[in-house]
């Protein structure tokens, strides 16, 4: 049983989230969802040992992205404090921007006639990418590319007024006209899309992927463009110190933004392969110095994504074996939840509202964690930027 009294010295919060774990009933899983359907002890412990409800973490008017998502769980209104993706990821690169500046997230993709095949170039690796925007730079002076973390790199317009365009991963399959950049800079963008093409085309990176077998990096697709966020820091908005454990920049962007501890982990990917065990071993170690961390685990969106329910299946239940390492030895407050839904279906994230269980605030009627268990919870349906001040009162 999980004790609900306040420990000696000060209390401590471990939030861990399986980013697009909620998902729909599938048919090929008994009208089960994924999360129903996994084997999820740990998860199901925190459930019926603590309480249960469900997270608005997008607002009207916003599209469900895990950027969105995971300023709203961190308790920043994305009303106030959101303005786009890119200056996010720059944030954490250390790409400085100035007043003229604009920051897109730049993917490296594959598309073939016309079609957009894989948003990622096929998980492409970071080594590969630095190559290939290395040689994109030498042709495009005019902006500043900067490379990331596999198909996740950036791009900066100087003196950039504004565009917009869809997502990669929303719309893997279908033709790419429709979805081109629009509005002021899109020229520029559409420019450098087409000089990619020309750069990438024989280039030795993809030269070497297509002897391999593996998808060509045929362009970039740059979107999400914005200026660098101003929001005030994590210790000022709760009184609490705070620490990010993820393996993508764009928490990490959110992170620094807020003045969050950056904890990186070795092994951590930001892909189906990360060290999740490692995750919640170095959360816990930085728990003996700060007063919250949160965990972030990719897996489970890539495998959404990537519409492999069997993947996504295994990145759920080795995230709830390495929840168990929490449960055996961490005598805090723990909350697990998703940013946003990754259904296998559309491979693409919706808004709908997502499970939350937190375990040391009391209990409540449900057995086990699900979509549809949250329903019953008795925290009931709340904002996203509320559910911190909900884990930390009293």
């Amino acid at each position: 049983m999980y004790p609900d009294e306040e420990r000696e010295g000060r209390r401590k919060y471990l939030l861990i989230l399986g980013d697009g774990m909620a998902d729909e009933p599938i048919e090929a899983l008994g009208g089960q969802t994924p999360l129903e359907y996994a084997y999820t002890p740990h998860m199901d412990t925190i459930a019926r040992e603590g309480r249960m409800g469900l997270l608005e973490t997008v607002p009207d008017g916003f599209e469900p992205g895990s950027d969105i998502a995971n300023l709203s769980v961190l308790g920043y209104d994305p009303a106030l404090y959101y303005t786009g993706r890119g200056p996010l990821e720059a944030v954490s690169m250390g790409v400085d921007l100035t007043e003229d500046d604009i920051a897109y997230r730049c993917n490296l993709v594959t598309v073939r006639n016309g079609v957009m095949e894989d948003f990622s170039s096929g998980h492409i690796s970071s080594d590969e990418g630095k190559q290939l925007f290395e040689s994109l730079q030498e042709a495009l002076p005019e902006v500043s590319l900067h490379p990331g973390i596999s198909y996740r790199n950036l791009l900066v317009l100087h003196h950039g007024r504004g565009g917009r365009s869809t997502p990669p991963h929303d719309i893997v399959g279908e033709e790419i006209e429709p979805y081109l950049p629009q509005g002021d800079d899109a020229d520029i963008l559409r420019r450098c899309m087409a000089v990619s093409e020309e750069v990438f085309a024989g280039h030795p990176v993809n030269s070497g992927r297509a002897r391999r077998g593996l998808p060509e990096a045929t362009s970039i697709w740059p979107w999400s463009g914005g200026k660098t966020p101003s929001i005030p820091s994590f210790e000022k908005m709760f009184g609490l110190s705070g620490g990010m454990i993820s393996a993508v920049d764009l928490l990490f962007g959110i992170a620094r933004s807020a003045r969050m501890e950056l904890i990186r982990v070795p092994g951590a990917t930001g892909y189906l392969d990360t060290d999740y065990h490692g995750k919640i071993r170095y959360a816990l170690d930085a728990l003996k110095r700060l007063d919250f961390v949160y965990v972030h685990v990719e897996a489970p969106d890539e495998a959404g994504h990537l519409g492999s329910l069997e993947e996504k299946v295994k990145a759920i239940e080795r995230l709830d074996e390495a929840i168990g390492i929490a449960l055996d030895s961490f005598n805090g407050i723990i909350c697990v939840l998703p940013d946003h839904p990754t259904p296998i279906r559309l491979k693409t994230h919706t808004r709908d509202p997502v499970p939350f269980a937190i375990i040391g605030k009391g209990r409540d009627d449900t057995r086990r964690y699900s979509e549809r268990e949250a329903e019953k919870g008795s925290f009931g349906q709340i904002r996203g930027p509320d559910l911190l001040p909900l884990l930390f009162s009293e």
